[in-house]
């Protein structure tokens, strides 16, 4: 190791003359260095799965590593070969033209190196250590170059292997194999079905079943939602086979794999990948998660076994159950009236990460959390002195327009410390948030004109402006007039949304209306001047003063000073009629968003369908992030929409929310994609 030229390479810090150190690191009898060496691997050497030349250097070093049974914790040593070593390439991403063709060179030797290296991997799936038992599998099945041979171990050795977590890792290496190699996958799903039987431990039955969900769901038992439910009863407390004793050297995940993934991945990832907090999450959940991934557009079937693992008696069973339907209801439509109304049973839970798992999906479903309604007002009710004892349980039941939570807002609102988002919910309630007017007013009047104006004033600005209360013109005025130049425009926009709410009560304020068409210092930005044309029409009607302005917006560069005008002639509606041939213009310009407002506003000031319809159902099918914008114009044409009936139709019988984003998602996508829907149903009222 002291030959090679370490100062010459680079990892994820700078030069990798610290490696050496790692590398012993990894082999001392300390555990708090091997551990300390490990996070340095991964942090530097494979910074987020990345490989550098040092990478590739420290590869011998690690089979050998490996393959020396003196050397402790080795199944993390297997599983930090088999995330560098397991990056798929295609040939043709290794294109020399390609500006990441030198990292993609790295990734494609680090494959080859392991490769050539992974006979070690053989001889450790009889080690007397369990976690190099538990890593060893999936290294095989990922690595190794003879995956017949893999597949033929791999199945003697599960005969054999007593611990529960080995047991797993070595079937879902198999299911590993029968998806990477086409050939053998015939062979190993026959092999996974035999597990299916009923002699079989129940454990070693549901991960033979989760298996086959990925590699061959044609083959699942047309009962798989309670087929997988029995199973995960008959495991509690049975473990997935014999000999599952914890202790020295037992395995404790289900994939070595994993760990390394999640290390990969950042830190935090592996703390995140439970979700609850607990130590150590149980291999159950691990495979239900595998399950309902594979199972994928099976709604119905999700739904089912969800259902099932809400049912549990394991309360950590259910707070897995729940953080799972986070994952199902954000990316899947289908009918969870079920399945809400056992989330909202967790409320009253004593286990705070079942109830905080429970209330945090409730709060993102918005109208959907409908079933669980009495149990948010039941949680909402529970008053400890003067606030509410959980304000995401009391946001939920807001968010539902449920007049239960109006006491308890009133509660929140008077807190010296506001929480922000409780003001937020104030409009979903409409109407029945009238008696939280004079708390709001009294707020909004008590905040400082400074520089924390926004976090302040914004939310109690959008709960006023939900409920329409004019009264409060004297407490938004004074915030339109004193938000500060600097960092002031959001909160400026918030009270100008909130005076066009007001409508012609709002005539008071259109001398500082008229200001910000024209002649402010400093000069508004083009999103505030289209605001206050909103509301100066809102509160006066008086078209001549705001056109002039929405057409110069409409002729500037800018796609978005052009978007905000197309929106604001759109609100003006026919009275705009004189700028429909400056929004034809745009609908034909490059932007896309900016041509999908231009026809939605050039419906509003005409009327005629005839020249926006073609627009936009072209940007239905370009830009699913517009659809709920272009439903709701849909909706407002009525009979005129007859040619996007087709397409409102396919949105309905569509499983996959249209929003849904791999890898992320927003607060509100549900409540925007429950949105579309609704808005395709109207469009289609009356339609056979």
């Amino acid at each position: 190791m002291d030959e090679v030229d370490w100062a010459s390479m680079g990892h994820a810090y700078g030069p990798a003359d610290d490696v050496p150190g790692l590398l012993r690191g990894l082999a001392s009898t300390d555990p708090a260095e091997r551990e300390t060496a490990l996070d340095g691997m991964y942090t530097a050497v494979h910074h987020q799965g990345d490989v550098y030349d040092s990478t590739l250097a420290c590869i011998p070093f690690l089979l050998e590593l490996a393959a020396s049974p003196e050397v402790q914790d080795r199944g993390a040593i297997v599983e930090l070969l088999t995330s560098i070593g397991g990056i798929d390439l295609d040939d043709d991403e290794l294109d020399p033209e390609d500006e990441e063709f030198e990292d993609a060179a790295n990734y494609a030797m680090a494959a080859a190196a392991v490769a050539s290296g992974a006979d070690v991997f053989v001889g450790l799936l009889d080690d007397p250590d369990a976690g190099v038992r538990l890593a060893a599998p999936c290294a095989l099945a990922m690595l190794h170059g003879d995956p017949a041979r893999v597949l033929a171990l791999l199945r003697e050795r599960l005969e054999g292997e007593q611990d529960t977590e080995v047991r797993l890792a070595l079937v879902e290496a198999v299911g590993r194999i029968a998806l990477r190699h086409e050939a053998l996958r015939a062979e190993s799903v026959t092999w996974l079905t035999t597990l299916l039987a009923a002699d079989r431990p129940p454990g070693l039955r549901l991960s033979a079943l989760t298996q086959l969900a990925r590699c061959a769901p044609g083959l699942l038992p047309d009962d798989v939602a309670s087929t997988a439910t029995a199973l995960l009863r008959a495991t509690d407390g049975a473990g997935a086979g014999a000999g599952s004793a914890a202790g020295p050297g037992t395995a404790t995940t289900t994939s070595g794999a994993r760990a390394a993934e999640a290390r990969a991945a950042g830190p935090g990832a592996e703390a995140a990948q439970g979700h609850d907090g607990r130590p150590g999450a149980p291999w159950a959940d691990d495979l239900l998660r595998t399950l309902h991934t594979a199972l994928g557009d099976r709604v119905d079937d999700r739904i089912a076994l969800l259902t099932g693992q809400l049912s549990s008696a394991d309360p950590a069973q259910r707070t897995d159950a729940v953080w799972m339907c986070h994952g199902l209801i954000r990316a899947w439509r289908g009918p969870y009236d079920e399945v809400v109304r056992l989330v909202g049973a967790q409320l009253d839970d004593p286990d705070p990460l079942l109830h905080g798992a429970a209330v945090s999906l409730l709060e993102s479903l918005f109208g959907l959390a409908l079933p669980a309604a009495d149990a948010l007002a039941e949680r909402v009710g529970a008053v400890g002195g003067d606030r509410p004892t959980d304000h995401r349980a009391l946001i939920a039941l807001a968010r539902l327009g449920d007049p239960r939570a109006v006491p308890a807002l009133a509660i929140a609102l008077e807190q010296a410390d506001l929480p922000r988002d409780v003001a937020f919910a104030v409009p979903y309630l409409g109407d029945r948030a009238a008696p939280l007017v004079p708390v709001l007013r009294r707020r909004l009047a008590e905040v400082a004109l400074d520089e924390r104006l926004h976090d302040r004033a914004v939310p109690l600005l959008t709960g006023l402006a939900g409920v329409r209360a004019a009264e409060a013109l004297p407490e938004v005025l004074r915030v339109l007039r004193g938000a500060p130049a600097r960092g002031g425009e959001w909160v400026t926009e918030a009270s100008l949304r909130a005076l066009t709410s007001f409508g012609a009560a709002a005539m008071p304020a259109a001398p500082e209306l008229r200001a910000l068409l024209g002649g402010a210092s400093p000069e508004p930005s083009s999103s505030v001047v289209a605001a206050a044309a909103r509301a100066l029409w809102a509160a006066t009607g008086d078209a001549a003063a705001v056109l002039p302005v929405l057409r110069g917006l409409l002729a500037a560069d800018g796609p978005d000073e052009r978007r905000a005008a197309a929106a604001a002639l759109g609100s003006v509606g026919r009275a705009a009629a004189d700028a429909a041939p400056a929004l034809r213009e745009l609908l034909a310009s490059p932007e896309r968003w900016l041509r999908m407002d231009a026809a939605v506003a050039l419906w509003r000031v005409t009327g005629a369908a005839g020249e926006s319809l073609p627009v936009l159902r072209t940007a239905w099918e370009e830009n699913r992030y517009g659809r709920v914008e272009i439903a709701e114009c849909l909706a407002e044409m009525g009979p005129s929409a007859e040619p996007a009936v087709p397409l409102l139709r396919a949105e309905l019988s569509r499983p996959r929310r249209h929003n849904v984003l791999d890898g992320g998602s927003g607060s509100h996508d549900i409540e925007q994609d429950e949105r579309l829907l609704a808005l395709c149903r109207t469009a289609l009222r009356g339609r056979t």
